[in-house]
This record gives C-alpha cells, sequence and structure tokens, in this order.
C-alpha cells in the first residue's frame, strides 16, 4: 500500500521519563526537557477504500488502524504524564519555597527581638551604673560622718546593695542576650540563604512546568484530529460508526485498566493513599468547573440507562475522590483527575486530552466503573466497604 509519512507529535518531553521513541535534535529544547519527533505510517482513505475489496486485507488494516490508535493514546499518556509530573514538582518547590520564607521571616523576627532586648537591657545596666557611682561614694561617707543617722544610712546601703544586685543581672542578662541576638541572626542569614536557592529553584520548576504543559496542550488537537480520522476509517471498514467504534476502544481499554489499576489501587489504598481529597492541584491554566463536570456526568450516567440513583452514587463516590476536580493530584500515589485514575495516562484512551478536559475524565471514569462494579452503585458500596476508601 502507498503510505505519506506523517509528523504526528512533536513534544518536549522530560528526559527522566525514560520513553524509548526516535528522537529528533532540537535546538530549542529547554534545560531539562528532551525534544521529541514520532513519526509513524497512516492509511489514506484510497488504502481504506481498497481494503474493504478483500476481506484478508480488510482485517489486516483494521489490526494496523487498531495499532495506530493504540500509539496515539500512547503518545498522549506520556505527554501528560510529563506535565503532571513537571506541575507536581513546581507544587513541591513552592511549598518548600513559602516554608523557608516563614523560617527565615521568623527567625529575622527572632533575631530583632533578641537585639532589641539586649539593647534594652545594656540601656537599663548604663543607667543603673551611673546612679550607682553617684550614690556610692556620698552614702557611705555620711555613714562615717554622722552616728546619728546611722540607721538610715545602713537601710540606703542596704538598698544599694540590691541596686548593685539589680545591676550584675542586667550586665548578664546584657551579655547573655546579644549573644543570643547574634547566634539568631546568624541562623537567620542562614534560612534567607536557604530562601534564595528555593525562590530560584521554584522560578525553574515553573518554567519546566510551563514547557511541559504547552508541549502536551499543543499536541491535544493534532493528535485529536488524527484519531478521529482512523476511528472513522476504522468504522468504514467495519461498517459501523465513528462513535460506535471509539466507545468500543473506551470499554475494550478501560475493562483492561480496571483488572490492572484493582492492585495498584489497593496497594496504594494500603499506604493510606486511597483518598482524593488529600490531592492538589498542578499549577496550570486550567479551569475547574466541578459543577459543570457533574452536569455532563449527569447527562451520560443517563444515556447509559442508569437512573438518579446512580447518578447520586457517582456524586459521593467522586466528592470523595477528587471534588470532581479534573486536576486533582495525589502525589503519593500518582493517581489523578475526576475519576482519580491510577496512574493518570490511562484516561489517554478515552481521548488526548484526557489532562485538561472533565468529560473525557467522565468518559472514561464511567467506562471504568462499567467495567469493573457494573454500575457507580457497584463502586460506591466497594468504595465505602474498604478502609481507606478506594474503588
Amino acid at each position: 500500500m502507498n503510505r505519506s509519512l506523517r509528523l504526528v507529535v512533536a513534544a518536549a518531553l522530560a528526559v527522566s521519563t525514560g520513553v524509548a521513541m526516535p528522537v529528533a535534535a532540537s535546538a530549542t529544547s529547554a534545560p531539562g526537557i528532551l525534544s521529541l519527533a514520532v513519526r509513524a505510517d497512516y492509511p489514506s482513505w484510497d488504502d481504506v477504500n481498497a481494503a474493504k475489496q478483500n476481506e484478508a486485507t480488510k482485517a489486516a488494516e483494521v489490526q494496523n488502524i487498531t495499532g495506530l490508535i493504540g500509539e496515539l493514546q500512547q503518545q498522549a499518556a506520556q505527554l501528560g504524564d510529563v506535565a503532571v509530573q513537571k506541575g507536581n514538582e513546581y507544587l513541591n518547590a513552592q511549598a518548600a519555597l513559602q516554608s523557608a520564607t516563614q523560617t527565615a521571616d521568623s527567625s529575622r523576627q527572632r533575631a530583632a527581638e533578641a537585639t532589641a532586648k539586649a539593647a534594652t537591657a545594656k540601656a537599663q545596666f548604663a543607667q543603673l551604673t551611673v546612679e550607682l557611682y553617684r550614690s556610692g561614694g556620698n552614702q557611705t561617707a555620711n555613714l562615717f560622718l554622722s552616728g546619728s543617722q546611722a540607721g538610715t544610712l545602713l537601710d540606703q546601703l542596704g538598698t544599694l546593695n540590691k541596686i548593685t544586685e539589680q545591676s550584675a543581672r542586667l550586665s548578664s542578662l546584657a551579655t547573655s542576650t546579644q549573644n543570643l541576638a547574634t547566634t539568631l541572626d546568624a541562623q537567620a542569614t542562614v534560612a534567607e540563604d536557604a530562601r534564595t536557592q528555593l525562590a530560584v529553584a521554584a522560578q525553574q520548576a515553573a518554567a519546566d512546568a510551563q514547557v511541559a504543559e504547552q508541549a502536551a496542550d499543543a499536541e491535544v488537537s493534532a493528535q485529536q484530529a488524527q484519531s478521529d480520522i482512523l476511528f472513522a476509517q476504522l468504522a468504514t471498514l467495519k461498517d459501523t460508526t465513528a462513535a460506535v467504534e471509539q466507545n468500543y476502544q473506551l470499554g475494550v481499554q478501560a475493562a483492561k485498566d480496571a483488572a490492572d489499576a484493582a492492585a495498584a489501587k489497593e496497594a496504594a489504598a494500603n499506604q493510606g493513599d486511597g483518598n482524593g481529597n488529600d490531592s492538589s492541584a498542578p499549577p496550570s491554566g486550567l479551569v475547574s468547573d466541578p459543577q459543570g463536570a457533574k452536569n455532563y456526568a449527569e447527562g451520560q450516567v443517563s444515556a447509559r440507562g442508569w437512573g438518579s440513583d446512580q447518578f447520586q452514587c457517582l456524586v459521593n463516590l467522586w466528592n470523595r475522590e477528587s471534588g470532581w476536580r479534573l486536576n486533582a493530584y495525589n502525589e503519593s500515589s500518582g493517581a489523578y483527575g475526576i475519576p482519580q485514575s491510577l496512574p493518570g495516562n490511562k484516561m489517554a484512551s478515552a481521548g488526548a486530552d484526557w489532562r485538561t478536559n472533565a468529560s473525557t475524565q467522565v468518559n472514561w471514569g464511567l467506562a471504568y466503573i462499567s467495567g469493573r462494579y457494573g454500575n457507580p452503585c457497584g463502586a460506591w458500596a466497594h468504595s465505602q466497604n474498604t478502609n481507606p476508601h478506594w474503588y
């Protein structure tokens, strides 16, 4: 068959992913980012129409197109993974910076307070020293010159002795407080140096996250368009519709995901990572619309022939898992999205935009639930009966 090579993915992937794919050199790669170019042969419509004339050729073309769809899904999974990973690295860098900032500010404040206390103690000591010098000699002379006032003068000397003791205490306090202030000032300097370094790290992490997100987002449209063509060609070969083929492929993949995810979900839950409410949201320009996601899910639940009771079970389930936030991320387990897919890239079977599209996540989540538990209430019952909760 005649094939035309078409560039389908040119994206920035982190070197740390270790993805074994053909590499094309790029002069525009950001630090720590590897630019990859992946090529694949795609059938033309002439190829598809020609293949329909022979059953063996048609079967081979169906297998070929199915494989190409799988490759696109894998690419979408890898791109999204990097974006989520880099986003979470930025979150961690920001958290470290905030902690260091609080430490530095607290250290500087404590140093300033200690310095102020030392200055006050020094001033009080100096004042008492002056008073002691002024009164000490006169009181002693009066004691020797006037016996009639001896009792009064002894009282005064007792007071003087107390002042002397207080002066000594102030001197000790001034010294110790000054030493503390010096120590705290040194600690504050170290903390501020750490804050400066972490600020640079956070800035770099933010830049890396932005590059990864832009790379993933830039490829979504191209991948989705190519995927739509492949599904349409597959439908032509099988005399169905693209929608039927997409739903069938999603169902098949979701069933596989359900089997694969069971052990991972249970392991993550046993480590205390089964509750998506503890998840965080990687930074991005994503707009999370929980109510919009619920509205879409309600329509999809109804389209599957499930009743309002099933929708309520779904609401309960995903309230607990993610709060219906499309960018909910559990750093410990790696679960992502509204249904808390583990790992998040499994949702690529529902669409290249799995990282950013609530509808895609809902579609995958419902297919996963249907394949593993039959319906949302089955998934909710399982979640309720496990501790910590997972499904």
